[in-house]
């Protein structure tokens, strides 16, 4: 547990400490990501099986268990990524647009490069 928590904290500084870039959106995608699980669980907006996905989402990020161990440095998140990731697009497809667009406390143009194009 110790290591996944000096593993965030180390995501969080990097996120603050980083130039602009692609390594800087990396290192604040986690906490991004996190942030929105907890707004979009509480949002009505938001349908029971998107709710269930994110919340899952959530507790893989929570959980000290995962397929690449959390003391690895940079690439021990990855696997988080990978889930939350999936979990979004999941929900991207059941609510609306501007639902997680308002959930999603990072730059929007991460969370629509994930999302991809808009369903018509």
């Amino acid at each position: 547990m110790g290591l996944m928590v000096a593993s965030w904290a180390l995501l969080i500084l990097l996120a603050r400490r980083l130039p602009p870039g692609p390594l800087r959106e990396l290192a604040r995608f986690i906490p991004d990501c996190a942030a929105t699980v907890a707004r979009l669980r509480r949002d009505p907006r938001v349908p029971r099986r998107a709710k269930v996905a994110v919340v899952l989402a959530g507790l893989w990020l929570a959980s000290p268990i995962d397929l690449i161990p959390e003391f690895l440095p940079v690439i021990g998140p990855l696997d988080d990524i990978v889930v939350v990731a999936l979990a979004l697009r999941y929900a991207g497809r059941r609510v609306p647009r501007q639902v997680l667009l308002d959930a999603w406390p990072g730059e929007t143009r991460l969370l629509e490069r994930l999302l991809g194009p808009v369903r018509t």
